[in-house]
């Protein structure tokens, strides 16, 4: 657990006066191939870099890798655990991406990590607050990112 989540609950006004600053890091998030496989099977992505690892070998990256949107999608999860629980926030909703760039191949067998920065907050109307992460989700023991977005999560307060 990070030290976002551990000190409860943030006001809205608190949470705007960490606008800029970095607010939680995930823990490690194993990326094997069994997820990659059911990953293909929910998605219907069967390319044979991500589930064919006789094939994947004989490529650049040596072996299989995990699909950009099974990374991107561990968003969740990671900020789930790294972002702070806004106080009076009943509900929030994935609201999209300003911009999603995929990095650096994530290979079968490496651990992940999701880093939050609060790019911004914004009170729409009452009772509805949108809030800008600038996330990226590090490989473990490399020096690029494997993604680096610009994320949307909408919350409505009571």
């Amino acid at each position: 657990m990070t030290a976002a989540r551990k000190t409860g609950p943030v006001t809205i006004e608190s949470l705007m006066a960490m606008t800029g600053q970095e607010i939680g890091v995930s823990s490690w998030y194993l990326i094997d191939q069994p997820q990659i496989d059911a990953f293909a099977k929910v998605t219907h992505d069967h390319q044979f870099i991500h589930v064919d690892p006789e094939r994947a070998a004989a490529t650049p990256f040596g072996g299989t890798i995990a699909h950009g949107f099974l990374t991107l999608s561990l968003l969740s999860a990671m900020g789930q655990e790294a972002q702070p629980q806004i106080e009076g926030a009943v509900m929030g909703i994935n609201y999209g991406f300003d911009k999603v760039r995929f990095l650096s191949p994530v290979r079968s067998g490496a651990r992940l990590r999701g880093r939050f920065v609060l790019g911004d907050v914004k009170q729409n109307k009452p009772g509805e607050v949108d809030v800008l992460w600038q996330a990226t989700v590090e490989i473990e023991g490399e020096r690029r990112p494997a993604v680096k977005a610009d994320w949307l999560n909408r919350f409505y307060l009571t």
